[in-house]
């Protein structure tokens, strides 16, 4: 199993929670067991998703993706994303 932790700012927290709901499917059956998203504290723009993969293949494919870039565009993330790949100790 493995984890991704991806932080990004974003133009405005409603309409990229519209999407992020609307990718549920496609990261299910990209193989996310599951997904938590975070607004910090202070900054309700500046997002924290936490996903648990099937694989860290499965993983690393999905960051990669077309679909991840579209959605993330129309989201209107701000800058490329921080991404770190997580495995369990």
């Amino acid at each position: 199993m493995a984890t991704i932790l991806i932080q990004y700012q974003v133009q405005k927290f409603a309409d990229w929670k519209k999407v992020y709901e609307s990718m549920a499917e496609f990261r299910t059956s990209s193989g996310a067991i599951a997904s938590v998203a975070y607004q910090d504290a202070n900054d309700p723009n500046k997002i924290t998703v936490v996903n648990k993969w099937n694989t860290l293949t499965n993983a690393q494919k999905f960051t990669q993706s077309l679909e991840l870039k579209t959605a993330m565009e129309k989201a209107g993330v701000l800058g490329p994303p921080n991404i770190s790949f997580l495995l369990e100790v």
